[in-house]
């Protein structure tokens, strides 16, 4: 990016600008390229050439040069890194395209496997080689960044892969971001790119110091470190974090005419070194293009050994095809590129004592045991608690308290026991002792447990402590269940605590006037918490059906039944026979619904929601879709492509199966009809390729379903 003497003479005019009191506004624009320059050497290279504080001195040089000619700031300086203002809010944003997941690998089978797969759907031949390219898994929080005419425009989080949180000012807040690039000499007008936010081993370690000076709960580990730093709503709070980019892949590319670039770069490999000549952070050493899937299996285990000693954390490879040609033929399934795939290192592994075992109560009334270690540090996060799941895991693995245990984190995220180490008992390890009675009902009451020989857990069947009750109330509340926004579990404890939520129904009769008063809420917040629950309360049956917690009544199930019911509290009258004649619905379910609606506690319970307003009525969202035999879309497969001028890509996809077609994702041979918006890419011409595959545009979709 830059040559040696350009290097020099950078140096040259930095102690020129540092040492003179009285730098002209005509040298504003050298003044800025030199601190672009700095932070390019420290925060990508790694590499300054000046110290912090003569950076400092320069930066502020220039603060005070904008402060008094305010028409010469330009989008790009510096000093615009940071905002003043805060953000209120994170808006979801649509990806340009959207950000997979990654298949995973485990070992060298499975590469090799995957090596297969791909020469299969590229038509090459077994015993040719294919070229990858091979780079880091990082572990931190996936971003993607926008760039327009040369300007960093937005950036965001990966979110759900199709959308994102907006974090622009957090972006422009990392510095290891430019705030412009030059694009545009590669014709490129639009560019959407692919990376990693993430905090280096040893500053994570220097925050840490620093919020235990502050007096503030230290961070579990550089992922959450960074994930969190990117939704901080003062953007100078996530510069603080010291938070980098990796750039790791050009995911979109257009002209100002909107005509694909990315064929133009040729390779992956080359799409990543035209980004680090941008200047963006990009991997180097920790990357490496290799002739062959066994070049890429040894990489991978080579950097297997010295991950622990790399400067990130990573957690795995992930083994790229390198054509982007062979990468477009490849292509997709709903989830995850086929040309690419993420090689798991093994899960990390530490032994410690098992210094107790505690219960924990669900929603549905199971009991957990939970094993109590002596506090240890597994893949950068401290544990000591981990889920035995039942009686049975205990006894299958003959755990006994005072035993030393290995733990490993599945996958670097779950702790698990793996076994305890029988040689190194010394006699005084006791085997716990299953509790007879609920271990966590401190009434005078007590409740034996019971065992349904079908099932693994025991389970407390008639709480009379609330303890149940509180979990109920966690999962009513959550985004699987009725989704309402802005009530997590810390909310819900609190509200139960203070004796405000004794069931599910209460949760529709709160007193938001109260709430308001709460320390850390406002009325802002109980505003908003109102208006969630106000829109819960107009949710279909399926979704409250699902979120009662009747035992082995799933999303499906609910729904299932929903369509069959003009009123949730008909199910009192059902019994088993009509439960069954649903497909799908078996007597374990029917049973458990019977029960359930037999109980009049729950019917009193609905009944009191229905006053406060909850809908306990059939919405049209809850009734079958209903599909003619002579449907215009009947029986074929549909995909949608391209910018959609009259609609959503979402309410296309409901207009489509609303008329007989079922969604795909990918373009195949089992590909009926194409509908191709403006600028319509590489799914497009591989549709006109394969000449089986209907082709339309959005005009001609709506007048073939009559909706014009």
């Amino acid at each position: 990016m830059y040559s040696t003497q350009e290097q020099k003479k950078i140096y040259d005019l930095s102690k020129q600008m540092l040492a003179s009191d009285n730098i002209s506004p005509l040298d504003i624009g050298s003044l800025r390229d030199l601190l672009k320059y700095h932070e390019w050497k420290y925060y990508v290279q790694n590499q300054p050439v000046v110290s912090d504080y003569e950076y400092d001195q320069l930066y502020k040089k220039l603060e005070a040069l904008e402060h008094s000619n305010p028409n010469l700031v330009t989008l790009d300086s510096p000093t615009q890194r940071v905002a003043s203002d805060l953000n209120k809010d994170f808006e979801p944003v649509a990806h340009t395209v959207p950000m997979l997941s990654l298949g995973n690998s485990y070992n060298a089978d499975d590469l090799n496997d995957f090596d297969k797969q791909v020469k299969k759907l590229c038509g090459l031949d077994l015993e040719s080689n294919v070229e990858y390219c091979v780079e880091p898994k990082f572990d931190g929080g996936s971003i993607a960044l926008v760039y327009e005419d040369d300007y960093l425009v937005r950036g965001a989080t990966r979110g759900n892969g199709t959308k994102g949180e907006e974090m622009t000012p957090n972006a422009k807040a990392m510095p290891s971001i430019p705030l412009k690039a030059a694009f545009s000499k590669l014709g490129i007008f639009k560019a959407e790119l692919r990376g990693e936010a993430l905090i280096r081993k040893d500053i994570f370690d220097k925050v840490n110091q620093e919020r235990v000076k502050a007096g503030k709960e230290l961070f579990a580990n550089p992922r959450n470190a960074a994930t969190g730093g990117l939704r901080m709503k003062d953007p100078n709070e996530t510069r603080k974090r010291g938070l980098e980019a990796f750039i790791f892949q050009l995911g979109y590319a257009v002209d100002s005419a909107g005509n694909d670039m990315l064929p133009t770069l040729g390779t992956h490999d080359k799409g990543i070194e035209t980004l680090g000549d941008l200047g963006f952070k990009i991997p180097i050493v920790e990357r490496k293009v290799v002739n062959s899937i066994k070049e890429a299996i040894a990489f991978c285990k080579e950097w297997e050994e010295k991950r622990d000693d790399y400067h990130y954390e990573i957690d795995g490879m992930v083994v790229k095809v390198n054509s982007l040609e062979l990468q477009d033929r490849s292509g997709y399934t709903s989830h995850h590129p086929r040309w690419a795939i993420a090689y798991k290192f093994k899960a990390k592994q530490a032994t410690t004592k098992m210094v107790n075992i505690e219960y924990q109560v669900g929603k549905v009334g199971s009991i957990t045991p939970v094993a109590k270690l002596d506090p240890v540090h597994i893949a950068g996060v401290m544990v000591s608690s981990v889920s035995l799941h039942n009686e049975e895991f205990i006894v299958g693995k003959d755990l006994r308290i005072g035993d030393t245990v290995v733990v490993e984190r599945a996958g670097d995220v779950i702790p698990y026991i793996v076994k305890s180490l029988e040689e190194l008992r010394d006699g005084s390890e006791e085997p716990p002792k299953f509790p007879e009675f609920c271990p966590i009902n401190t009434t005078d009451t007590q409740i034996p447990l019971i065992k349904i020989e079908s099932e693994a857990a025991w389970r407390c069947p008639n709480c009379v402590c609330g303890a149940q009750d509180l979990q109920k109330i966690i999962f009513h509340v959550s985004k699987v269940a009725m989704d309402i926004d802005g009530f997590g579990k810390s909310n819900v404890e609190r509200f139960h605590e203070a004796g405000w939520l004794q069931d599910i129904s209460d949760v529709y009769n709160l007193d938001y006037d109260q709430i308001a008063t709460l320390e850390g809420f406002g009325q802002r917040s109980a505003d908003k918490l109102e208006a969630s629950i106000n829109k819960a309360k107009e949710n279909p049956i399926s979704k409250l059906l699902h979120s009662l917690t009747v035992h082995h009544l799933g999303k499906k199930a609910s729904q299932l039944i929903a369509q069959e019911i003009e009123h949730v509290l008909d199910l009192r009258d059902w019994d088993e026979e009509k439960f069954t004649e649903i497909k799908d619905i078996g007597p374990v379910v029917a049973k458990n619904v019977i029960e359930y609606f037999s109980n009049s506690v729950n019917v009193r319970m609905l009944e009191r929601m229905e006053s406060y307003g909850v809908n306990l009525t059939q919405t049209e969202e809850d009734k079958p879709l209903q599909i003619a035999e002579d449907a215009p879309l009947a029986g074929k497969t549909i995909l949608f492509t391209g910018s959609l001028q009259r609609m959503g890509r979402k309410q296309a996809q409901e207009l489509a199966a609303k008329h007989g077609a079922k969604n795909i994702s990918a373009v195949s041979k089992n590909l009926d009809i194409l509908v191709a918006g403006e600028k319509a890419g590489s799914k497009l011409k591989k549709a006109e390729a394969l000449g089986s595959v209907q082709v339309m545009s959005e005009d001609e979709f709506l007048e073939l379903i009559g909706e014009e």
